[in-house]
């Protein structure tokens, strides 16, 4: 999936999805204003859905393309 592709996808009913590591984060300010807005824009998403989403988003473009796409994709 692609980051462009989430809009559509949080406007979909939201799905569970299990995630048993825990990562730390920490952003610039005006990142986080716009997490804070997009959370409001799609109400059913959390920040840490949103995050969640972008992060698995652009492992899939790293997997899918570039020079790191073989490395990674046998990490799976």
């Amino acid at each position: 999936m692609k980051v462009t592709d989430l809009p559509q996808q949080w406007e979909k009913e939201k799905q569970d999805v299990e995630r048993p590591h825990e990562y730390n984060l920490r952003v610039p300010l005006e990142d986080a204003a716009r997490i804070a807005a997009l959370a409001e824009l799609y109400p059913d998403r959390t920040e840490s859905d949103i995050l969640n989403d972008m992060v698995a988003a652009a492992l899939d473009d790293l997997v899918s393309q570039g020079p790191l796409k073989e490395r990674l994709k046998n990490t799976n």
